[in-house]
């Protein structure tokens, strides 16, 4: 990672790491909001993060790297391939990616997603339809998937 910026969010903290012109690293973080680090890259990045939380975003389009092993990066793409508002459960990713056994695989490339939110791990749920598993917080999952099935009015915090 080159540098990185931290901006406050909804849900506290947001830091945007990057290098080489392209984001590596979006995630909650306990560290201070603070204007060190930040680049039109990160500015361009939060203000799509708050387009998409104030309802006035889908998908995203800054640039971003995903590095991890062959299997991690199968189901990152299988995850971006998930729709807006719609969810998919481990299985159901690790039948997408060719391997219908690895529930718990997928689960840990999940947690190791980088790009929370842009690659959205949020829209993974268990079989039995219960939020489980978020690096970031259930609370944080829950509040997400809400604001994409639009049962949140844009005012709204959580």
């Amino acid at each position: 990672m080159d540098g990185y910026a931290v901006y406050s969010f909804p849900f506290g903290q947001l830091k945007i790491g990057y290098r080489d012109g392209a984001v590596t690293l979006l995630m909650r973080t306990d560290e201070p909001a603070c204007e060190e680090g930040r680049t039109a890259l990160t500015e361009l990045v939060f203000q799509q993060v708050m387009e998409y939380w104030n309802g006035e975003r889908r998908e995203f389009d800054f640039p971003y790297l995903l590095r991890g092993t062959p299997f991690q990066e199968k189901v990152w793409r299988a995850l971006r391939d998930i729709p807006y508002g719609e969810t998919r459960t481990y299985g159901q990713i690790a039948a997408a990616v060719g391997s219908p056994k690895a529930c718990r695989a997928v689960g840990m490339a999940n947690h190791q997603n980088p790009i929370l939110i842009a690659v959205p791990c949020h829209r993974v749920i268990g079989a039995n339809g219960k939020l489980v598993g978020y690096g970031s917080g259930l609370d944080m999952k829950e509040a997400l998937l809400t604001l994409e099935k639009g049962e949140r009015g844009k005012e709204s915090a959580p």
